[in-house]
């Protein structure tokens, strides 16, 4: 009996099945007498549907806490260093935003040496990366057609120069996380980063099965040829891209294999195919040819000199901007480059600058009283089987973060539950969609959140919750219920 009042909030859920399920689950745990235990703080809810999921108490963290009260309301396991997968990237956010501010803007140049007549430049060209994360195939264009009618260049007749030494960086093996290096996941940052590394696949499935597929890719890269060996199946369009393989043959030859069912549609797909050297290279030699322009040398890496005189400037969209990129999508490639470029403002602090980021975000954080007991940041972007962090320690951050300067755009860049970026769907016929700003995470053993929710009275909330455990796919409905509590909430 002492139950009921903590089902309460049940009656307010969006529908009679979902109170149904999760009033079965907890009477299932209580009857059959399971060893799966909770504590008590959990709400009611969240804990049917953890029992549900098989998932015990000691594999969850929790924290919740009013904006305007000092400490939390609930909160289980709140000290505990767990994995966090991408919602690592809160941290990183709110280290950039704080060490940089959020109008914070990269910059690529365009430099030459020698002289231009009649078109003709003697000597190189020098496109000289600032570790822009933003530098798309779009603004890329935009910068050499600039060069082209504001220099009157249209033949380099030395070599045109990429020059990537803005970021100092260790070395980077795409395959090590899970083997699948050729997706843009996997991507490592680069001090000349062009088009997040990644190639869009559109793919098109015939009317019928047994038809190939058709496939147009962008941006263009030059020397890349894509072997397409994809077929078009029957039947229903689940996970869609289940069924595609994609592997790098010497060439480069980026083949494609599987089969896509006729029933998808049109779906896009992409891949990272090349080095982030390599592609910049690549693609510097496509945007540079489709444009009209020749080189009679190379286009090469290697170091601007210092006589190089600079002809072109490009600066990136502010930090605020980009971070809202990053957390809408959860792109690692970014949180990669971010964390990198908080190195490159204190780069004696070690060997490299993703090493000497880490340091920074942990200045930042100690600075602004935020405890990092157990915290361990390999990368910043969550992709990672050795990061570490404690709801204790997200759930202060997104405290302190509620009261910067810079607080509309730290929220404004999470994803909106039911409405956008990867949270889009979650929450979809409940009456909390759309009141939660929330960063989600989810790698194998894996599932996690952090972020922010608005009750029903207006009373704005912070919640963290962190499950590692081999079932912890099967956790999202205790996380939206746990996210649903809170908006039921009295203020």
């Amino acid at each position: 009996m002492t139950l009921l009042p903590c089902l309460r909030p049940l009656f307010s859920a969006p529908s009679s099945a979902r109170f149904a399920s999760l009033l079965a689950a907890l009477l299932l745990v209580l009857v059959s007498g399971s060893k799966i235990a909770f504590a008590a703080e959990l709400p009611a809810p969240v804990a049917a549907a953890l029992g549900a999921a098989r998932i015990p108490a000691d594999a969850v963290s929790v924290w919740v806490q009013p904006v305007d009260v000092p400490a939390p309301t609930l909160q289980l396991n709140a000290e505990r260093p767990m994995n966090p997968a991408s919602v690592m990237k809160l941290v990183t956010a709110f280290a950039a935003m704080d060490r940089l501010g959020p109008a914070y803007q990269w910059t690529t140049r365009i430099a030459t040496t020698g002289t231009v007549r009649h078109g003709v430049l003697h000597g190189n060209l020098y496109i000289v990366g600032g570790g822009d994360p933003f530098l798309t195939y779009e603004r890329l264009w935009k910068l050499l057609r600039q060069l082209r009618g504001l220099t009157g260049i249209d033949t380099v007749d030395g070599d045109i120069v990429l020059d990537d030494s803005a970021l100092l960086l260790p070395p980077h093996d795409p395959d090590a996380f899970d083997g699948r290096g050729l997706r843009p996941y996997n991507a490592g940052p680069y001090g000349l980063l062009m088009q997040f590394n990644s190639l869009r696949l559109s793919l098109l499935p015939a009317p019928r099965a047994g038809g190939e597929v058709r496939v147009a890719t962008d941006p263009p890269l030059a020397g890349l040829n894509v072997i397409n060996r994809l077929k078009t199946s029957d039947g229903p369009c689940p996970v869609w891209y289940s069924g595609l393989d994609a592997r790098l043959e010497p060439g480069p030859r980026l083949v494609l294999e599987g089969s896509l069912p006729a029933s998808c549609g049109r779906r896009d797909w992409s891949a990272a195919p090349l080095p982030p050297a390599d592609y910049a290279l690549a693609l510097t030699a496509a945007l540079w040819k489709e444009l009209g322009g020749r080189v009679e040398g190379q286009v090469r890496a290697g170091p601007a000199p210092v006589q190089a005189g600079e002809v072109l400037r490009e600066d990136s969209p502010p930090l605020a901007d980009v971070v809202r990129d990053m957390n809408k999508w959860s792109s690692n490639v970014i949180a990669r480059q971010l964390l990198a470029t908080l190195g490159s403002t204190a780069p004696s602090r070690a060997p490299d600058m993703v090493r000497a980021g880490a340091y920074v975000a942990f200045d930042q954080l100690n600075a602004a009283g935020i405890p990092t007991a157990g915290l361990v940041l390999e990368n910043g972007s969550g992709l990672s089987r050795q990061e570490r962090v404690s709801a204790a320690t997200l759930g202060q951050l997104l405290a302190v973060a509620w009261r910067r300067p810079w607080m509309p755009e730290y929220i404004a860049a999470l994803p909106v539950a039911g409405v956008d970026g990867t949270a889009r769907r979650r929450l979809a016929d409940s009456p909390a969609n759309g009141q939660a700003h929330i960063k989600t995470g989810t790698i194998n053993g894996v599932r996690a959140m952090g972020g922010y929710v608005l009750d029903r009275n207006g009373h704005r909330h912070i919640v963290v919750m962190l499950v590692n455990h081999p079932e912890a796919a099967a956790s999202q409905a205790a996380q939206d219920a746990l996210l649903e509590w809170v908006w039921a909430q009295q203020g």
